[in-house]
């Protein structure tokens, strides 16, 4: 039997990379996606990615599309902030024109997170711009292994963060203390990301804040390059924990560097208080290629 031809293209931000297939066509099913993810992400068996975006038709009155995403190892991730900008640079590239907006396009799409909203300039290779419409359950927390003199506190930006502040992101076990807290059972079931984040200038109500964050990431079960809820999350948490001043803050990540923008009236308060969200870096075309899937291979698509 012929293998089905499945073209891909590799997309990155900021060293966040991934699969992403124009599923409008394709017609994958969940536990396809989730095949797909966990045959071809891993980096020397595979294509190598962090994970898999699928392009999907719109299901929601108003959308453009539906972002579907499936972490590396095949579980679901409800939001990839990262993938979300490329994904909306891969949907303009395959014709959804969105709403025009000054040199670029709107594009409002559905994900497991809920309804989100990306701005991608005509020029491909400018920043695009995620609208992010909720942040929420920021707290303080203590976990089994974290020193309580380090602050940890957990937040939700469209997945689960845990945020530990350090002096010093650049000398910290990532690897291990990360794995430990991913699994920490106070985070049970879900689990979170966890970022770990150094203040390097707090700003003010008119000059930008820089923070570096290293974030590991559940479903890759290693620390990625960037990470854009983590980025997203780091910034928030950095503001509501009054560690911070500003609601401009640049996120040095390994990978790169991201632009979280909000608005948040007052020092510390609810991740709920927080408005106009956004997450603004690159999201670049790496390649463009085919898979060649035997029928044994998932567990059907119906385009097959």
């Amino acid at each position: 039997m012929r293998p089905l031809i499945v073209p891909f293209t590799k997309m990155d931000g900021a060293g966040n990379d991934f699969i992403v297939v124009d599923n409008r066509w394709m017609r994958f099913s969940d536990a396809d996606l989730a095949e797909l993810a966990r045959r071809y992400c891993p980096r020397r068996t595979g294509v190598g990615a962090d994970g898999l975006l699928a392009l999907d038709a719109p299901a929601g009155a108003g959308a453009d599309f539906r972002m579907r995403y499936r972490n590396a190892d095949g579980s679901l991730g409800t939001m990839c902030g990262n993938g979300a900008r490329c994904l909306a640079r891969f949907a303009r590239r395959a014709g959804i024109e969105g709403r025009p907006e000054g040199e670029g396009a709107r594009l409002e799409f559905d994900s497991d997170a809920g309804r989100y909203a990306a701005w991608v300039p005509e020029d491909p290779e400018a920043q695009v711009t995620l609208f992010i419409p909720e942040a929420r359950a920021f707290e303080a927390i203590a976990l089994a292994g974290v020193d309580e003199r380090r602050p940890i506190c957990s937040i939700w930006t469209g997945t689960e963060h845990a945020v530990l502040f350090v002096d010093h992101a650049a000398a910290e076990d990532v690897a291990g203390l990360g794995a430990r807290i991913r699994h920490d059972a106070a985070l049970a079931p879900a689990g979170a990301n966890v970022d770990f984040v150094e203040v390097v200038d707090a700003g003010s109500a008119g000059a930008p804040a820089r923070i570096r964050a290293r974030t590991f990431e559940k479903g890759v079960e290693a620390e990625t390059l960037a990470c854009g809820t983590g980025a997203v999350a780091s910034a928030l948490a950095a503001r509501l924990a009054g560690r911070v001043g500003a609601g401009r803050v640049f996120v040095e990540m390994p990978g790169g560097t991201l632009t979280v923008g909000f608005d948040l009236d007052g020092g510390a308060g609810r991740a709920e208080d927080a408005r106009s969200i956004t997450l603004e870096g690159p999201a670049d075309v790496v390649f463009e290629g085919t898979l060649a899937l035997h029928a044994s291979a998932l567990a059907g698509a119906a385009g097959r």
